[in-house]
């Protein structure tokens, strides 16, 4: 399995966090792949296929910690590369609630 479990929404309340310059005061860390819960249950393949996917984006994996449960937000696509490249571990920053 690579991820804890497949949602399809957010069931943490609005952070306010909304441009990458928002996210990118929190320091990025390592996560385990199979800690996180996903917020998106489908990918755009074209996202994961693109060399450029993070061209206009944050480098990092953008998570929420909301009740000792990490949830993917923002980078499904980065998430699944490292799991195709037989790595478990991912560089996120992580927004503890």
């Amino acid at each position: 399995m690579i991820f804890k479990s497949v949602g399809d929404d957010r069931p943490y309340p609005d952070h306010g966090l909304r441009r990458t310059r928002d996210w990118a005061e929190i320091p990025p860390r390592q996560v385990r792949l199979d800690e996180l819960v996903t917020t998106k249950a489908t990918l755009d393949l074209r996202s994961l296929l693109s060399e450029d996917s993070t061209f206009y984006g944050d480098l990092f994996a953008h998570v929420v910690q909301w009740r000792g449960v990490l949830y993917l937000e923002d980078g499904l696509h980065r998430a699944l590369r490292a799991a195709l490249q037989q790595r478990n571990l991912l560089h996120a920053r992580v927004l503890e609630l």
